[in-house]
């Protein structure tokens, strides 16, 4: 896949916000949300459709699609924001204007459920995107450290190897060296996309993964299935971020996190790595989406790095 890659943006961009998956759980966190951007001086345009409330999701599937569409169609907007994960971007990647989006890369900030949108805009418009700070969730109380990576890589610096809040380390599970896209974001919305035309090439890329409230056993069926798709031996490297309450119920038996890792990858002909700060926790790293980049590890540390912009 060529990238397709946006603009860069900067806290004098013009932000268009929406919410393509779960409804905000509390109103006053949209607009604490958007009071932070607006402080950095962007201009925010907010759909007015994100609040709707469909069951689990913000808004009917034609009103999330219609709003995500109309962001990325209007020629004023230079980067469209999430509110929230949640659920519901699977339902309406049939819905997205994927011709219009290819003649008007924009950056598309969000992670959790958002991953489907990432992974459909770069299957089929070539998007490269960043996994970084939600409006609802992050921006209310964003660490300095988590914004100051967050607007460098957003601004189209390249940064190698790319850091994490307080001097956070990548900790080497199988040595080695990869380049390659660098692509993931949440295990199972990755998953849901295996056997669409909307789950990505994968063909030498380094996949980066998290996820939360998956019991083990759910995180080993998940992947295997990778594998019995063949996906995984397809991989130039992977790296691994949080897993966020994934423990096993207390008076179940259960296979451990780190046992399941060394049953899928323990024999890996590529670098892993693990302990990526990035994931459904309060301070993280942002991670380019689309971009080539270059895994390191060894038996005293591991390096990601970006190897291009993210933006032109």
């Amino acid at each position: 896949m060529t990238p397709n890659k946006p603009g860069p943006i900067t806290p004098t961009s013009t932000i268009g916000i929406v919410a393509p998956a779960s409804a905000t759980l509390d109103q006053a966190d949209n607009l604490k949300g958007v009071r932070e951007l607006e402080l950095r001086g962007m201009k925010v345009v907010l759909d007015i459709h994100s609040n709707e409330k469909d069951g689990y999701l913000s808004a009917p599937d034609n009103l999330r699609a219609r709003a995500l569409n109309s962001m990325i169609a209007d020629p004023d907007i230079d980067a469209i924001f999430c509110l929230r994960g949640g659920y519901g971007c699977v339902r309406i990647l049939e819905l997205i204007d994927y011709d219009t989006a290819q003649s008007n890369p924009k950056l598309i900030v969000g992670y959790s459920d958002i991953t489907a949108l990432h992974c459909a805009l770069y299957q089929r418009a070539g998007w490269t995107a960043l996994h970084g700070p939600m409006v609802a969730v992050d921006w209310p109380e964003i660490g300095n450290e988590t914004e100051e990576i967050f607007w460098s890589v957003a601004s189209g610096n390249i940064l190698a190897p790319l850091p994490s809040p307080g001097g956070h380390q990548l900790v080497s599970f199988r040595s080695g060296q990869a380049e390659g896209p660098l692509i993931g974001g949440n295990l199972s919305t990755l998953v849901r996309l295996l056997g669409t035309p909307y789950f990505p090439d994968l063909n030498g890329a380094i996949l980066f993964l998290e996820d939360v409230g998956e019991a083990p056993y759910r995180l080993d069926a998940m992947f295997a299935q990778l594998r019995l798709a063949g996906v995984l031996d397809k991989l130039s490297g992977l790296v691994l971020g949080a897993f966020t309450e994934c423990e096993p119920p207390p008076d179940r038996p259960s296979l451990t996190f780190n046992r399941i890792l060394d049953d899928y990858f323990g024999d890996a002909q590529y670098p892993v790595a693990t302990d990526l700060l990035y994931g459904h926790i309060p301070v993280k790293s942002a991670i380019p989406f689309g971009i080539r980049a270059k895994l390191e590890t060894n038996e005293n540390r591991a390096t990601l790095s970006m190897l291009e912009s993210v933006v032109t």
